[in-house]
């Protein structure tokens, strides 16, 4: 019998710190361009030479080792140089959702005790300081703004010319006294089964994990990355500007998407690189002037977060020109990364699995007792390794609960291994729900459905059923041009999937609800349907 894990490599590892990395990075690729944000243009060596200056206002600021900073703000290259500023002397990264509402952003400030918070006067409409008036936050001390204005607060350029006095040495001492185990962030979950939780990790496990993400997808220091994804998310942040800095990349952030300015910038600088979940190729693709932009820079693109049906994998390779589309898998609590595809993969493999345990991580499902199950059965994951979490903040109960006495992370999602050792992710364990005493598990029934002509997305959720006990109602985005009716699409999956997983009823969206990491939310599907007698 085949178990389904992976054992993890013994290889020796020289871990680092950031300030290590941008350091070393500058001197590697010192006159390559870092980061285009608009009219804003830095080289490696300006990256770094600005990551010291802002390190000096830390240090006048007070800043001690450990203390936390928070960042709420769109991507902009101000983020970046803050964040490794703060990170180069010590402090610990705090990321705010810039979707939060005053009160959810107000929590994460009070449970984290950031001491400074560096965000904006207005994106899209909304002025983040006033959002926190009348909020009790006893340890922050001072609102910076990177653009804009807002009473209370002080300029970017004024926290700035706050350490012009104080010798770049200090900084660079302070940076030599990082060891790779201290702490670089704590992001905070999405908080859906309860109070967000702050995931604590590490300088050198993060930098590990993203180097050998980087090296497993291709990224190169040639390339052109368009960061869409947040950087308040690890996706935009580690798997985006950190791990750009690692490879020498060019980040090209993007505040907001915007299909046509998207467009624009790939034709304009050249833009190789593209991350995102499914929706963001399969817009480029239907996007109706597509052939008047030139697309031929496209090389890579890393995907994931939900279903990504063969044909857009074919459709990317194919009319938008990727070389390499590959998915991947992780969880905050893994510095974002557990599995990940090979460049050589299969679509279908691309498609139907979320990759194999990156190198020096195992990956096993198991039952609920905690025991390994055969290659091919449903269970729940674990993953141990150098990627998993130092622990919740503040939290050891929830920290063990999650984090076995030998080091398993249990990850909550459902997922059958194969011999290969290749995951495909059925579902959160909470999601699952039971038809007639048959098993369901949402993604399963999603990435079938996905595979119907005429069906962009999909997204099911089990409702109450009087005979059954629960059955399947199905979401659907259809493609643009296409009208599937509900009759159509159940007969479809009549003929497609078990009986059990056939949904008994279909509901179409314009666009699902979703949360920033291009995951669907299903707790507002399953408000929807509360509220839909049918």
């Amino acid at each position: 019998m085949t178990e389904s894990r992976i054992d993890m490599s013994q290889d020796p590892y020289q871990a680092r710190t950031l300030p290590q990395l941008v350091a070393a990075s500058a001197g590697t690729y010192a006159e390559r361009v870092a980061i285009t944000d608009g009219d804003v243009e830095l080289t490696y060596a300006q990256l770094d030479a600005a990551r010291r200056d802002a390190g000096r206002a830390f240090l006048a600021a007070g800043l001690e080792r450990g203390d936390r900073i928070a960042i709420w703000a769109p991507n902009m290259y101000q983020w970046i140089i803050a964040a490794i500023g703060a990170q180069s002397v010590g402090a610990v990264l705090v990321p705010l959702n810039t979707r939060l509402k005053g009160g959810e952003a107000a929590y994460i400030l009070r449970t984290s005790g950031a001491r400074l918070l560096f965000s904006v006067g207005d994106f899209l409409g909304v002025n983040y300081p006033q959002l926190l008036e009348g909020e009790s936050l006893p340890a922050l001390e001072q609102v910076v703004l990177f653009s804009g204005e807002a009473s209370g607060t002080t300029s970017w350029d004024a926290f700035l010319a706050g350490g012009h006095e104080l010798p770049v040495a200090q900084v660079d001492e302070r940076a030599a006294a990082l060891t790779p185990e201290d702490t670089l962030d704590i992001l905070f979950t999405s908080g859906t089964t309860g109070k967000p939780k702050g995931v604590v990790t590490s300088h050198g496990q993060n930098i590990r994990t993203f180097e050998t993400w980087s090296a497993t997808v291709g990224l190169r220091s040639d390339d052109n990355y368009l960061i869409i994804n947040p950087f308040f998310h690890s996706f935009g942040y580690k798997a985006g500007w950190l791990a750009s800095i690692i490879c020498g990349a060019r980040m090209v952030p993007v505040k907001s998407f915007d299909l046509d300015a998207v467009l624009g910038l790939v034709a304009r600088e050249k833009i190789s690189m593209i991350p995102g979940p499914p929706t963001i190729y399969q817009s480029l693709l239907a996007h109706p002037r597509r052939h008047e932009y030139d697309l031929s820079s496209l090389r890579l693109a890393v995907t994931g977060a939900a279903p990504v049906p063969v044909e857009l994998v074919r459709q990317m390779r194919e009319e938008l020109g990727f070389e390499v589309v590959v998915t991947a898998y992780g969880l905050t609590e893994t510095c974002g990364v557990v599995s990940i595809c090979r460049a050589d993969d299969s679509p279908e493999r691309i498609s139907c699995t979320s990759g194999r345990a990156m190198d020096g991580v195992e990956m096993q499902c198991v039952d609920s007792a905690g025991h390994a199950v055969p290659a091919g059965t449903p269970g729940e994951i674990w993953c141990r390794g150098f990627n998993v979490m130092q622990g919740y903040l503040d939290n050891p109960e929830e920290t063990a609960h999650t984090i076995t006495a030998d080091g398993w992370l249990r990850t909550g999602d459902v997922g059958v291994m194969d011999a290969d050792g290749y995951i495909r992710i059925t579902d959160r364990i909470k999601d699952m729900f039971i038809v007639g005493g048959f098993n369901c598990y949402p993604a399963e029934i999603e990435n079938t459905l996905c595979s119907m002509p005429g069906v962009a997305r999909a997204a099911v959720i089990g409702v109450p059923d009087e005979r059954m006990g629960e059955v399947a109602r199905a979401y659907i985005v259809a493609m643009p041009g296409t009208a599937p009716d509900e009759e159509a699409v159940i007969a479809w999956c009549r003929d497609n999937m078990a009986n059990y997983k056939v949904p008994r009823s279909v509901r179409f969206m314009e666009e699902f609800p979703m949360n920033a990491g291009g995951k669907v939310l299903k707790t507002e599907l399953r408000r929807l349907a509360e509220g839909d007698a049918g």
